[in-house]
């Protein structure tokens, strides 16, 4: 009876993967796809723009969206009214959050000379309404390993958002043509969603499943305000120091490293954080799921994002003109800090499916203390010794974020190094050939398109085979896992 328990549940996750694997691939496909047609269109004070008030909203949805879906997925047992109460708390919260932006959009605007970010922030600050809702949608989905409309959701809404805000930047709408994009979509995510789930929102509301879920979630809430302003720190700071334009660099250097090691981050959070919540006191189980997590995150992302920056060159010029060379610097740079960035999701996750918030809680302040250190270091120097600060820090980080698995599991650290080393090496030849050859092509006069037709079909070709050589346990379960998707569909 165990036995065909666990097997159904990995038939659920592996199910979970494959539909969250297209979710992911649609949406940030025709996300970039458009994204790239935009920043043709728009100039960098507008992506800039766009930039600095998506840091504010990121961090106001934070603090609405991240406690109560997490409490959600992980109850043990829950009720129609659980979901009814996260979702009022929400979009009361929304409601209070969209007054503070309203009013404090005109100092925002002061704060950066640029008198666009009032309008702007008052209208991106819509969005914090569908994204209480879509959070509460989601949390149901994901606890139900439901991935399938979550696709389509992403799918149609991405497309649709995408049209329109093309159609407005050719008519001369500037940076609203991107921010009514981020609006489409997240209200059209959630109709469509209320069409496709079973779930449908109630009127109950419940103090004692408030207390309840915010026993659990507001130690997740903290962390995840902490962590959000954290993430977006270097960008406000780039942004002021700096300039606008310089900002837009770092934001669209960070667009294709993010966009990989996002998509991976998502797959794993979505689905695995479910599944390890259903293995909570089986510590073998748990410990053999932790293991293939990392090593398949490892095997998937390091070749991407080495590959990234082998290829970052004739890519940026050949997609976004030359007229964005500038941001190759932050490419390179940004592709190191997202290189572990499933790896500390992995582990975090791992706290929170054993109820252990108070764990997670405990380490982002040690994080952020660390993290401010190095930054007071590092930020009179300039911009790259910045940078090189923050990818030190995101190593610190992960040590940190392992240490609680070594007690738990008795996988921290060095073990954790070590099932990602045969990945890493593999990659990084990958890189190193790709890298050299696409400067011998470049002096032989050779355009950008038949490089990039040269340079990724060796680059795979090439990981595979040092994979065979060097990590042939990884690349074994890699195939194995891609037969299983396939009898999912």
């Amino acid at each position: 009876m165990a036995e065909e328990k666990s097997q159904n549940l990995e038939k659920k996750v592996v199910s979970g993967m494959f539909w969250k694997f297209l979710e992911q691939i649609s949406y940030q496909g025709i996300q970039l796809l458009f994204s790239i047609v935009l920043l043709r269109l728009l100039t960098k004070e507008d992506v800039g723009a766009v930039g600095i008030i998506s840091i504010f909203i990121s961090i106001a949805n934070s603090l609405i969206q991240i406690g109560f879906s997490q409490a959600l997925m992980q109850k043990k047992e829950i009720k129609a009214v659980d979901y009814s109460t996260a979702l009022f708390s929400s979009l009361l919260l929304a409601g209070l959050l969209y007054l503070v932006f309203f009013f404090l959009s005109p100092f925002v605007a002061a704060f950066y000379q640029l008198p666009l970010l009032t309008g702007l922030l008052r209208l991106m600050a819509l969005l914090l309404f569908p994204g209480a809702i879509l959070s509460i949608q989601l949390a149901y989905a994901s606890r139900a390993l439901s991935f399938r409309p979550i696709f389509l959701c992403s799918f149609l809404s991405s497309l649709f958002s995408g049209i329109f805000a093309i159609v407005l930047a050719m008519r001369g709408f500037g940076a609203y043509a991107m921010a009514y994009q981020q609006i489409i979509f997240s209200f059209s995510s959630v109709l469509v969603l209320l069409i496709l789930l079973p779930y449908k929102p109630g009127f109950g509301f419940s103090v004692r499943s408030l207390q309840s879920l915010f026993g659990f979630s507001w130690k997740l809430l903290l962390s995840g305000i902490v962590d959000q302003i954290w993430q977006n720190l270097y960008a406000l700071l780039i942004g002021k120091k700096y300039s606008v334009e310089e900002l837009a660099l770092y934001n669209r250097g960070e667009m294709f490293p993010k966009l990989i090691s996002a998509t991976l981050s998502s797959l794993v959070s979505s689905v695995l954080f479910p599944a390890f919540s259903k293995l909570q006191g089986e510590k073998e189980k748990l410990l053999k799921g932790v293991k293939k997590s990392v090593s398949l995150s490892a095997f998937l992302l390091f070749p991407l994002l080495f590959g990234l920056m082998a290829v970052g060159k004739p890519l940026i010029i050949l997609l976004l003109t030359e007229k964005w060379i500038g941001l190759l610097p932050y490419l390179y740079f940004l592709s190191l800090v997202y290189l572990l960035f499933p790896l500390h999701m992995i582990n975090l996750q791992v706290m929170n499916s054993q109820g252990r918030s108070d764990l997670f809680l405990k380490i982002e302040i040690q994080k952020k203390i660390v993290g401010i250190l190095i930054l007071a270091v590092t930020l009179p120097f300039g911009l790259f010794p910045f940078l090189w600060g923050k990818i030190i820090g995101d190593w610190i980080c992960f040590y940190l974020n392992t240490r609680p698995n070594k007690k738990l599991l008795n996988y921290g650290f060095v073990e954790q190094i070590r099932e990602v080393l045969p990945s890493l090496f593999a990659a990084l030849f990958m890189a190193a050939l790709v890298y050299q050859t696409g400067i011998f092509l470049e002096k032989k006069g050779v355009e950008e398109l038949f490089r990039l037709l040269i340079l990724i079909p060796m680059g795979g070709i090439s990981y595979l085979i040092f994979s065979y050589l060097w990590n042939r346990e990884t690349l074994s379960y890699s195939f194995s896992l891609f037969r299983l998707f396939r009898s999912s569909r």
